[in-house]
């Protein structure tokens, strides 16, 4: 087989890589290890950036989004017996939009087969040769037979435990990485969400996040210690222990039901460092990982889709490898700017251990940033999503 980009990886970042590549007569091919219902049916994020949600547009994958998704224009952190909403409207100059990755996958997807994309499911990645040469290949295992792609550029966006990165000599890669000791166990149930915006919750008693998929469908978490168990949870002490979390009113207006999904996910910071080795790309979950607290994980994808999806357009059509060269540094500054912000919401939400005199700061710096108006507008701006005007100077 040959073409033109090899992406790795059949999740929101490859496909829309292939999406935008496709649209612009770029060819590609997308290989998935996992079926598509698997990867259709993976639960994950759900708040959009503006940034992301113009790149769906840009791909022409957004009819769902304006019909279904919803706008928000703030947000509020509870904490020390009060509820403070960040206004984006008027401190971040935008808004967010709740659509759940879940249906983004399933968009793109349809589009994808609908215009005749050539994503393989099923297809695992057994290795990536020659990248360093100018004549990549990957070899990957169908239907039980060995293959070979041959390109000219491979996209690594098979996540974190993705063949990408693995490819990559450890002395040519740097890796930041900070385990956090807790997790958030999320429940999923098809109840109308207890607020209209999003809720984080600091709390003695650890973390908590009212969030929401539709206007039915809602989605909760609490922070768990990193060796929970799901199965020590049932459903009615998962809703007693979130109404314990929550301030009063919130917790009285909270409607319960049947959990229709429940998991535990762990929570890391990481970046590696640089995205590019000769004709290989590293994006997505394959470069860095965020705590899920500033809902930055999918956005930064869609960041990384963004650059280099244009660096490769302008490299075939115009000849031009100047964004090629500077992948790696216009991600970065984006991505550090996001680890920061998602590592700062998480200090400043969660418990780490019983430490009296941590908590107080805690409380003592949310004081701040929720009634300074130089606070409100640094938390506003990041949740929204940082412009990019810098990196594209």
């Amino acid at each position: 087989m040959r073409t033109q980009v090899a992406i790795i990886g059949g999740g929101p970042a490859g496909l829309m890589l292939s999406r935008l590549l496709s649209l612009k007569g770029v060819e590609c091919v997308v290989l998935e290890n996992r079926s598509r219902s698997y990867v259709e049916g993976r639960i994950r994020a759900g708040v959009l950036e503006q940034s992301t949600a113009e790149l769906l547009a840009e791909a022409k994958v957004d009819a769902r989004l304006k019909s279904e998704g919803l706008v928000h224009d703030g947000f509020s952190i509870a904490f020390d017996g009060r509820r403070a909403r960040i206004d984006l409207k008027k401190y971040g100059n935008g808004s967010v939009i709740v659509y759940g990755q879940t249906e983004i996958t399933k968009d793109m997807n349809d589009e994808l087969s609908a215009a005749g994309g050539n994503v393989h499911f099923e297809a695992e990645c057994v290795a990536i040769k020659d990248y360093e040469s100018g004549s990549p290949k990957v070899v990957f295992v169908q239907d039980g037979r060995e293959r070979e792609l041959h390109c000219d550029y491979v996209a690594g966006c098979d996540g974190y435990h993705g063949i990408a990165r693995k490819s990559i000599p450890s002395k040519a890669l740097r890796e930041f990485e900070r385990v956090y000791p807790f997790g958030w166990l999320g429940v999923l149930s098809e109840t109308p969400p207890v607020r209209e915006e999003l809720i984080y919750s600091n709390h003695a008693r650890g973390f908590s996040l009212c969030s929401m998929r539709s206007r039915t469908r809602s989605r909760y978490y609490i922070q768990v210690s990193a060796d929970e168990k799901v199965e020590a949870w049932p459903d009615q002490a998962f809703w007693d222990e979130l109404r314990r979390r929550l301030p009063q009113d919130v917790a009285e207006s909270l409607v319960t039901g049947a959990s229709i999904e429940k998991s535990i996910a762990p929570l890391r910071s990481f970046v590696a460092e640089p995205l590019r080795f000769g004709n290989l790309f590293l994006a997505g979950d394959a470069a860095h990982i965020v705590p899920p607290t500033g809902a930055k994980g999918l956005n930064l994808a869609a960041a990384d889709i963004r650059v280099l999806a244009r660096a490769l357009v302008a490299h075939y059509l115009d000849k031009d490898d100047g964004l090629l060269d500077r992948y790696s540094q216009v991600c970065l500054d984006r991505i550090w700017k996001a680890e920061r912000f998602s590592w700062w919401l998480t200090s400043m939400t969660h418990r780490f251990g019983d430490d009296p005199f941590g908590y107080r700061m805690q409380l003592a710096e949310l004081d701040y940033v929720t009634e300074a108006e130089a606070g409100l507008r640094m938390i506003a701006e990041n949740y929204v999503g940082l412009p990019f005007e810098k990196p594209f100077a």
